[in-house]
């Protein structure tokens, strides 16, 4: 690890309600024999940009979760508020200066995410960094909640979600987010597949 990498904290996004699975907890489901939320994070401490620690973000199952041996926070806002809610819990906990949000259902997402999202964050001066992928379609998305986030950005979103705002990319676009596609001739296209159905989730250990 260069000197000059700021320090990072990555943060799985384990607390949806995991409603088009008929509402089980997803990132305990297996995949490839271990819990979806344990791949996360064995894929999270393979980076080739280390991370400084690992949180999960969780609200229900939590001594499961941290059976997995990191610290676990629930959302500090009720009623499982989505995506936004964990950014915020996470920029909360953060004692480093950068987050980066993965969520638990993406389990072959790339190895080197952590250093491209933070080149793109330099070389574009940016608040925040996010990670685009190829779809079905051929089109490249951004995919918001693979997001590389300055600390400095918590005052912003208390803001809005205390304004009621829960829409990650109507936060996302109030800043500078870099935008770092991952479509070059080597990169997995498959990288950012997620199961959100069991069937999805079978389809994905196929692969």
């Amino acid at each position: 690890m260069n000197n000059n990498a700021p320090g990072i904290t990555g943060l799985i996004l384990a607390g949806g309600r995991g409603s088009r699975m008929g509402g089980i907890d997803k990132g305990l489901q297996n995949f490839r024999g271990l819990p979806l939320a344990l791949q996360t994070l064995m894929r999270l401490q393979l980076q080739s940009l280390p991370l400084q620690e690992v949180l999960i973000n969780a609200n229900r199952n939590l001594s499961a979760y941290e059976s997995l041996g990191v610290p676990v926070w629930p959302d500090s806002i009720d009623g499982f508020a989505g995506p936004l809610a964990g950014f915020l819990t996470g920029l909360e906990r953060c004692e480093t200066p950068l987050l980066l949000t993965v969520p638990c259902d993406t389990p072959l997402f790339p190895l080197d995410l952590v250093e491209r999202l933070v080149q793109a964050m330099d070389t574009q001066d940016a608040d925040m960094a996010m990670a685009a992928a190829p779809e079905l379609d051929g089109a490249v998305r951004p995919q918001p909640v693979f997001c590389l986030l300055k600390i400095d950005l918590l005052e912003s979103l208390v803001k809005f979600t205390q304004g009621g705002g829960r829409k990650i990319d109507a936060w996302t676009s109030q800043h500078r987010c870099a935008i770092v596609p991952f479509d070059l001739p080597g990169d997995n296209p498959q990288a950012f597949a997620n199961a959100n159905t069991l069937a999805e989730l079978q389809q994905l250990e196929a692969l």
